[in-house]
């Protein structure tokens, strides 16, 4: 399913569905230290009715699902949320994955204690989704704001990586990154309150297959590039980590969360 959105790589065309297999393999790397800031904060625990949106693989409610929450999640890709469903069977988890864009999630009111959306809340219609979140929230629900990105600038490996993304996505808008609180659209205010943010400094162990493997299933690579194209990033991409990236390496993220709730 091709999406095309202005706001994201001037409007190139992207397919989750076209990476998930390598999606599913190199992307569940959120250290213990991701969780532990959401687990701390009473969120996603025993007792709680989770949403997960955006949910892909299903990294999110896989990793906390010893805590004892019940999770709900969503994906715009049918080729994510099979990878989803596969995995979580695989390890005999009770996971409810649905295929269907945030914009046409139709659960009742009052229907979770929290959500959760980790990685994907640029992606969606502000104006047409945070009034349905607010709605299907319960009184005094929690919406979670997550997101995790490498830092080019403090990071040479990172930072060769992303100059030859850039080369064959002159335009994908995922470069640069600094540590930052997450945007949130002015509508998100209208129906919830700031409780909390937080951003930290984190890093993220790689060898050089597992770190190839996450830069090919960005969104400048294996979801947008043609197969010529992505046959020649990924030769490009092997030989320059053979020559600036030792066997075992860590590459330096940051993380941000933003807690609110509903009024």
């Amino acid at each position: 399913m091709d999406i095309k959105d202005i706001r994201l790589d001037s409007g190139k065309a992207f397919d989750w569905g076209r990476t998930s297999e390598d999606y599913a393999r190199y992307r569940d790397i959120y250290p213990e230290e991701f969780y532990r800031k959401i687990i701390d904060r009473g969120l996603c625990v025993s007792g709680q009715n989770v949403l997960d949106l955006g949910t892909g693989t299903g990294v999110l409610p896989r990793n906390l699902y010893k805590y004892g929450a019940k999770w709900t999640g969503t994906d715009i890709s049918p080729e994510q949320i099979e990878q989803a469903r596969r995995l979580a069977s695989d390890a005999k988890m009770d996971i409810d994955f649905k295929a269907v864009a945030t914009e046409q999630i139709d659960f009742p009111i009052n229907s979770f204690d929290v959500i959760t959306a980790c990685q994907c809340f640029w992606y969606f219609d502000h104006d047409k989704v945070i009034p349905t979140l607010a709605g299907i929230l319960k009184d005094g629900g929690k919406l979670l704001i997550l997101y995790m990105a490498w830092l080019p600038f403090e990071d040479p490996i990172a930072g060769k990586s992303e100059e030859l993304v850039l080369k064959y996505s002159p335009n994908w808008s995922g470069a640069g990154e600094t540590k930052k609180p997450i945007h949130l659209p002015k509508i998100v205010f209208e129906y919830f309150q700031l409780q909390d943010h937080e951003e930290y400094e984190l890093d993220v162990p790689f060898i050089r297959e597992t770190w190839h493997g996450r830069m090919k299933s960005c969104r400048g690579v294996g979801a947008s590039l043609s197969e010529e194209e992505l046959t020649r990033w990924d030769a490009e991409h092997r030989e320059l980590l053979h020559r600036i990236a030792p066997d075992h390496f860590n590459i330096r993220h940051y993380a941000a969360l933003s807690l609110l709730q509903k009024k």
